[in-house]
């Protein structure tokens, strides 16, 4: 039976796999898993302890794969949608976390937002630091870390606006802030902008780095067409283009039972 090109926790819905090769594996987290949740409340939603679970349970997934360690080597928000990479090993979670530390790898995002950018083109460099008050929040400061994002308008449609995200280094909420400081908040950003019973229009869809073990580029890419067309925005408005790496290292989606490597 060919490995299953999902992984499937329990009673939930079927997580994408969207790049897999003997030291990493790549999900399309959905919203609402968290990494590490704030309060005990939320304990149910933590995406790497339901991992974790299915695979002491033996679910075919894992088990397809012998995978018996499988660790997030950064993070994504709980509502943040897209491209969110594991570690098979604690060698393999050292090596890619340094590349992460040492902003060797190319982040992109796509936001959406309901209020007009005041240009086509800007890079936010606001320091970032954790809010002394408000447990689990960042907020603009001077005494703050560096932080770098930038930033460019896509498209606009029905009164919103679709801008790419890239972001240099990873501050928590990082692009959330540096939007809202831009002047427009992304959608439904409970947390810096304005509370919505909607998805929240930031999704990770690009990633790519050199593979510390083979020295090769890789490049991965979350589908967008779903994401834009939520908002109202044609599918074709956007396709991911990498700025550090050759086409050739761009890998299309894994299907059932495959393996890729760029």
């Amino acid at each position: 039976m060919a490995r299953p090109n999902c992984i499937q926790l329990f009673k939930e819905e079927p997580i994408p796999i969207l790049y897999e090769d003997r030291s990493i594996l790549a999900i399309d987290k959905p919203a609402g898993w968290m990494l590490v949740p704030f309060s005990w409340q939320r304990t149910n939603r933590n995406l790497q302890a339901a991992i974790q679970s299915s695979i002491g349970a033996g679910h075919f997934w894992a088990r397809s794969r012998n995978i018996r360690f499988l660790k997030y080597i950064h993070r994504l928000d709980a509502e943040t949608t897209g491209i969110l990479l594991f570690g098979k090993s604690q060698g393999a979670l050292d090596s890619y976390g340094e590349l992460f530390e040492t902003r060797s790898v190319e982040k992109v995002y796509l936001a959406v937002t309901d209020a007009e950018p005041k240009q086509p083109a800007w890079t936010c460099r606001l320091k970032l630091r954790p809010h002394p008050e408000q447990h689990g929040l960042m907020r603009v400061d001077k005494q703050g870390k560096e932080a770098e994002t930038a930033f460019r308008v896509v498209a606009s449609a029905n009164g919103l606006h679709l801008v790419e995200a890239r972001p240099v280094t990873g501050r928590q909420h990082q692009i959330r802030i540096h939007m809202a400081e831009s002047g427009c908040p992304i959608v439904a950003d409970e947390l810096y902008g304005h509370p919505e019973d909607a998805l929240m229009g930031l999704r990770a869809v690009g990633l790519a780095l050199c593979d510390p073990f083979t020295r090769k580029p890789v490049a991965i890419r979350a589908p967008a067409a779903g994401f834009l067309e939520y908002f109202g925005f044609a599918a074709e408005v956007y396709r991911v283009q990498f700025q550090s790496l050759p086409s050739r290292a761009e890998v299309r989606p894994l299907t059932t039972g495959e393996t890729g490597r760029a």
